[in-house]
């Protein structure tokens, strides 16, 4: 793949007669109830997929599939059956939620993506990272030396920022990385490059608590994400580039706020434009055959499709064609991520195919 798709954004608004899902989802009943369903078994049942642990439909703001499977995993809370009122963990779609709270202070104009990134380790004129924009940052175009390997065996640095010498202050770790690019010519994914990012909106709002409730003003509380709890590194910053826990209904009402323009219920939580910004590629993952936004993953479908991305296979995936989201969770290897997205690809098409009542 060579060339960056066009977007042409457009947003439904809530069905009449749909209520907003702030303190429950409404439940639909789709035509082919029984064709999603056996797509859901297939995720479950096949190996090669890996551990599939929640998958959760919602088209036209209503729930029309919904299924939950087997226990949490050894690190979280081990042997607890998985169900609709599960926290389960988000990894890297933490980045997503990351840039809504950016776009929420660009659109008061207290950040700007074409500014130099206000970064203390880069405040010297002639640091070659001085030039570094907080939009390189949010494209992942920063050219910072940092390796995005998660074998633990590897000491690559997203290991260590997150469970060894980095841990203490995630964002101070990644921008004392030296320059492998120049800044904006060279697509590189680094969850270190998001903690940065999360320090910039400390710097901003406040760390620790302030920052906590700034979080819940700007995207928990009016969604009526009640589950959902974000987690801070010992310096008071948000690990916006890992660790949100949630239940897989509130993890779709982020997707839905940005499948309805950035409104919900009647308030306007961040501007269009910025939501724009969530499908509009700006680099190419060769690899997989997709592209990247600003902390959002783009599939290039016909549907518009675009995604949250976490590790092992976490997704919120907002199909604007459609008026659809889908979340998935659970446990996939990294090599098995091409047949996860064939499924996935293949779900859509079956949701295409719903007529929702």
């Amino acid at each position: 793949m060579t060339n960056i798709p066009a977007i042409t954004p457009a947003y439904a608004p809530q069905p009449a007669g749909t209520p907003w899902p702030t303190t429950e989802w409404p439940q639909g009943s789709a035509s082919n109830f029984d064709e999603l369903n056996e797509i859901i078994d297939a995720a479950i049942n096949d190996p090669g997929l890996g551990d599939t642990r929640t998958v959760l439909v919602i088209k036209h703001g209503r729930i029309i599939a919904e299924r939950y499977h087997g226990e949490l995993p050894f690190f979280d809370r081990p042997a607890e059956p998985i169900g609709a009122a599960t926290t389960q963990i988000s990894w890297s779609m933490a980045k997503s939620m990351l840039a809504h709270l950016v776009g929420t202070l660009v659109d008061e104009g207290k950040l700007n993506p074409a500014d130099r990134a206000p970064v203390p380790e880069w405040s010297d004129p002639n640091d070659s990272r001085h030039a570094i924009t907080l939009g390189d940052l949010l494209a992942m175009r920063d050219g910072l030396n940092f390796s995005e390997e998660y074998d633990v065996e590897s000491g690559s640095d997203v290991i260590r920022m997150l469970f060894a010498e980095g841990a203490q202050d995630m964002a101070h770790f990644t921008a004392s990385k030296e320059l492998a690019h120049a800044p904006g010519t060279f697509w590189n994914y680094s969850s270190g490059t998001t903690n940065i990012i999360a320090r910039i909106v400390a710097d901003v709002v406040g760390y620790g608590e302030a920052y906590r409730q700034f979080i819940v003003d700007r995207l928990f509380g009016p969604l009526g994400m009640s589950t959902a709890i974000p987690k801070f590194d010992p310096s008071g910053n948000f690990i916006a580039s890992s660790y949100v826990y949630a239940t897989a209904r509130d993890f779709a009402k982020f997707g839905l706020l940005y499948l309805r323009g950035g409104e919900w219920d009647g308030q306007r939580l961040v501007s269009t434009d910025w939501v724009d910004t969530a499908q509009t590629p700006l680099s190419i993952d060769e690899e997989a055959g997709t592209f990247y936004a600003w902390q959002w993953w783009v599939t290039g479908d016909q549907y518009g499709s675009y995604w949250a991305n976490g590790f092992e296979g976490q997704s919120i995936t907002v199909v604007p064609a459609l008026d659809a989201v889908i979340v998935r969770l659970g446990r996939t290897d990294a090599d098995d991520y091409p047949a996860l997205r064939a499924w996935r690809a293949r779900l859509i098409e079956a949701v295409a195919r719903s007529v929702v009542s």
